[in-house]
């Protein structure tokens, strides 16, 4: 007779407490104040369109991308008469580029005929145009309106759940736990803190822990400590 035996479940991590959270944030702060994204755009469209670019893309990438295109067609209007074939050129070093260059048109055609060819500073209103999710939306508005909004990309994610700051099993979990953990007072400057932090720290593969300034506050169970 074949002995089964109980599962274990997986022990669930514990969470940053009210004052570490507190510590975590004022240290991202004292080390870097003003941080900024990584996308170069020259206005609040050119913002929008690099932000859709990036999807499953470096910033690296999109910048150099964009470089040359922002130059010409920094408007919807401009980007509509270069049309989809030449935009579809331009980014062609960027993945998903065919489907990217059509939802960048389309988004320009939305823009003028519901907008004004503006870009609208409401998240909802942003998440109605073509390429535009939760996540672009709320980069757009928190870099180019001011929002304190908490924009979750993979990098996010990860420190979010490595270091007990909001673990979640979704990104929109983490988003909303991030919205009340987070000291009201670091908020517009979290997501990119978390972001840089995930990006060139807290790696996916071989995070740096030595380098890390939250590392006495981190959860991670598999942390080096030297």
């Amino acid at each position: 007779m074949v002995k089964v035996t109980a599962r274990k479940k997986p022990q669930k991590r514990s969470r940053l407490k009210p004052a570490e959270r507190q510590e975590m944030f004022d240290r991202f702060c004292r080390a870097d104040p003003e941080p900024k994204g990584e996308l170069d755009y020259v206005n609040v469209f050119t913002l929008l369109v690099a932000v859709v670019l990036s999807a499953q893309a470096t910033d690296v990438g999109v910048n150099r991308a964009t470089k040359d295109l922002f130059i010409i067609a920094d408007t919807p209007q401009k980007m509509l008469v270069l049309g989809e074939d030449r935009v579809r050129e331009a980014i062609r070093t960027i993945g998903l580029y065919r489907n990217k260059a059509k939802n960048v048109i389309a988004l320009c055609k939305k823009l003028i005929a519901d907008f004004g060819g503006e870009v609208p500073a409401d998240r909802d209103l942003l998440e109605t145009l073509p390429g535009v999710g939760r996540k672009t939306a709320n980069v757009v508005m928190n870099i180019a309106f001011g929002e304190p909004t908490i924009a979750v990309d993979t990098h996010l994610f990860r420190v979010s759940n490595r270091t007990g700051l909001a673990p979640g099993k979704t990104p929109l979990d983490v988003e909303l736990l991030l919205e009340k953990s987070i000291p009201r007072e670091h908020l517009l400057h979290a997501h990119h803190w978390l972001i840089l932090h995930g990006r060139y720290v807290c790696k996916a593969r071989r995070p740096d822990c030595g380098k890390c300034l939250i590392r006495d506050l981190c959860r991670y169970p598999a942390k080096t400590l030297d």
